[in-house]
């Protein structure tokens, strides 16, 4: 299939949802003010789990937290991107510091969780007492995850993550191409550990393309921006398609995907691209 040799990997605040989160299931129960008294105390992870005890001993019933994560805003297109990748037989994985619980009720919502082969976040589940346990995807209160980077949080520096897949991927038969899509602070780290031939899409505006605009020589990827649903779609599908003409050869003779000012430059769409024009592969479960 025409993007049997991709992977694409995808933060999952902002960049597939638009939005994060942690805060939308906050702010839609009404927890806001407590949020943000205790922000300034506690890390990001800590907090959340702080916030699931408090929201469950004032009466908050997993079944309404189910409820508001049904409303997650999400962009038609970035739907339609990522069912359409995986149709072209792409292997889709997330990375995300969100939490397991939050984005599975998400995908299954939207018809796409099958899509996706791993899911990389912090870990929770709900209780006997019908309460959401989240748990940091690394212990940092027993041991550092090793990455000094400021913009990684203790408990999850994404790059030791697609460090761990690129190790899994080394191991197959032929090599894959990465594409990592993200938006926030946390995807620069990850940005950083991708390969010549692999790319980076990070979201335009957001604090992952401020960090690469001023980095840009430390970035090996090749950098496609994008800024709304529409771009998403557009960019994804066309890289899809150039590497499965070109593979990972980012010399060919394919006109560029960026300029020097970090700007991607208009890429018309071949019709090749239409999600129509391919069959649906057999879903994975898991």
């Amino acid at each position: 299939m025409a993007g049997a040799g991709i992977v694409v990997v995808f933060d999952f605040d902002k960049t597939i949802i638009d939005c994060d989160s942690d805060n939308w299931v906050v702010d839609e129960l009404g927890a806001t003010e407590l949020f943000e008294q205790l922000l300034p105390t506690m890390p990001w992870n800590s907090l959340m789990v702080r916030m699931m005890e408090e929201l469950h001993s004032q009466g908050t019933r997993i079944e309404d937290i189910v409820a508001v994560l049904k409303r997650t805003p999400i962009h038609p297109r970035i739907i339609e991107a990522i069912k359409s990748a995986y149709a072209l037989g792409c292997d889709l994985k997330i990375v995300s510091d969100a939490n397991t619980f939050f984005i599975e009720k998400i995908l299954e919502h939207r018809g796409l969780k099958e899509c996706f082969s791993e899911i990389h976040t912090n870990p929770s589940f709900v209780d006997e007492e019908g309460r959401l346990r989240i748990f940091p995807h690394h212990d940092f209160t027993k041991s550092s995850h090793g990455c000094v980077h400021p913009s990684c949080p203790p408990n999850m520096c994404k790059g030791t993550v697609i460090q761990k897949i690129q190790a899994s991927l080394s191991m197959e038969d032929h090599k894959k191409t990465i594409i990592y899509l993200g938006d926030g602070l946390g995807d620069f780290c990850p940005s950083l550990k991708l390969g010549d031939g692999d790319y980076v899409m990070p979201r335009k505006g957001f604090p992952v393309w401020d960090l690469i605009c001023k980095n840009r020589n430390l970035i090996k990827a090749g950098i496609c921006e994008w800024s709304n649903g529409d771009g998403f779609e557009q960019v994804l599908l066309h890289l899809i398609t150039r590497i499965s003409i070109y593979g990972n050869n980012t010399g060919a003779d394919t006109g560029p995907l960026y300029s020097v000012d970090c700007k991607i430059e208009t890429m018309p769409l071949s019709a090749a691209t239409n999600a129509e024009a391919f069959s649906k592969a057999l879903p994975v479960f898991h």
